[in-house]
């Protein structure tokens, strides 16, 4: 892309050799990848990429994408490039402070959801928030929950909060920075505390893909099991929960066996776990005691 004149590059033609030229370097999904970059270095949606296909980009807008494509070969995930990634039908800020949202954790949302009421006032958690994009899914989906949400890492509670008022629930929901549930105060009691925490093996990092091994470490590693910070969360939580509230985690895809036995013995009822659409295991639940 650096031969002919600048004008000769219209966005159809852009768009063609980006694709081939992905191809070749085998990038996830190359043709949605080189639209994604030349709609948000254009400041379009990608429709309109396609009302204008002859459109000639300029010598300067040349130069941007050819940054981008460059970043992107060298491993930056496209939704940092983009700063933004689609979730549970909202678009969510997103830089390399956060995990990038992923699809198995709308089943999260979809499972908190169901345990939430439509037309009553209820207090959710969530820990381990990131991006935000649970706590700001649920408050959007419910406006009678009020929603709190923790995270270790200031700059992630940056991101949150940023998304909370894109999405205008930022009345409804509250950040905390802090460790898990010390970051919260202390007498509070919920109906639903959710978490998608880390929960890969330490030893298994290395070996990622180099696009994940772009996102920051604290996200994803969960200790030598891969269970450090969920059994911190399962064994701390059954005391936040009001009578029949509900835990929601996220967990990995080998992590169901080990889960129902921590939940079960950390006195949870109604334990369970749910398989995401590849049949992985993917979500854990477990349930405060009801009042008699």
């Amino acid at each position: 892309m650096s031969q002919p004149a600048a004008e000769s590059w219209t966005i159809r033609k852009v768009l063609d050799w980006t694709r081939g030229h992905f191809e070749k370097h085998e990038v996830d999904a190359p043709r949605l990848t080189a639209e994604l970059l030349l709609a948000a270095l254009l400041e379009v949606e990608r429709v309109k990429l396609y009302m204008d296909l002859e459109r000639p980009l300029s010598k300067e807008e040349l130069a941007a994408y050819r940054a981008l494509i460059q970043r992107r070969l060298g491993g930056e995930p496209t939704q940092y490039l983009i700063g933004a990634k689609e979730f549970y039908g909202r678009r969510f800020l997103v830089d390399p402070r956060v995990l990038i949202p992923r699809s198995e954790t709308e089943l999260l949302v979809e499972a908190a959801l169901r345990a939430l009421p439509k037309d009553a006032a209820s207090r959710v958690l969530d820990l381990c928030t990131g991006s935000g994009c649970i706590a700001v899914s649920i408050a959007a989906e419910r406006p009678q929950a009020s929603v709190w949400a923790t995270d270790l890492m200031p700059g992630a509670l940056e991101v949150a909060k940023a998304n909370a008022a894109r999405h205008q629930v930022d009345a409804r929901v509250s950040f905390f920075e802090g460790d898990l549930f010390g970051a919260a105060p202390a007498d509070a009691k919920f109906d639903l505390i959710v978490s998608n925490p880390p929960y890969v093996k330490r030893g298994d990092l290395p070996g990622l893909q180099k696009e994940v091994q772009k996102e920051p470490v604290a996200a994803l590693d969960g200790g030598a099991d891969g269970l450090e910070v969920i059994r911190r969360i399962v064994d701390a939580a059954l005391p936040r929960l009001k009578a029949g509230g509900l835990l929601a985690l996220e967990i990995g895809d080998e992590q169901g066996a080990a889960l129902n036995e921590l939940l079960v013995r950390a006195g949870y009822h109604g334990v369970r776990i749910e398989k995401d659409l590849a049949r992985h295991d993917r979500l854990a639940f477990g349930a405060a005691a009801k009042d008699s």
